[in-house]
């Protein structure tokens, strides 16, 4: 990544402690303190976001889903019902 790619800050206040432990753990990895912090940030977001992004499912619901899907949907009485007032109440001109 060079310099003229950066465009965002992210200041971040921590004990110094904390500090020392990155410092540390950067050093092992050659990185840059912010080098490290940054692609330790991204990895954990990616894992955050597969893990609120999508699901798994064991072949028995996997199964279910699909087959949910390929049948046609049919129209139960209430559902009919709840249709015809909705055409009724809203106008979509």
């Amino acid at each position: 990544m060079s310099a003229t790619t950066i465009n965002e800050r992210i200041n971040l206040r921590l004990k110094q402690s904390a500090k020392h432990l990155l410092e540390r753990a950067a050093s092992y990895e050659g990185k840059t303190v912010s080098g490290f912090i940054l692609s330790s940030a991204l990895a954990s977001a990616e894992k955050t976001l597969h893990g609120h992004e999508s699901i798994q499912l064991n072949a028995q619901d996997a199964q279910r889903f699909y087959d949910a899907l390929a049948k046609p949907a049919t129209f139960n009485s209430k559902l009919t019902e709840a249709l015809a007032e909705h055409d009724r109440r809203v106008d979509s001109k």
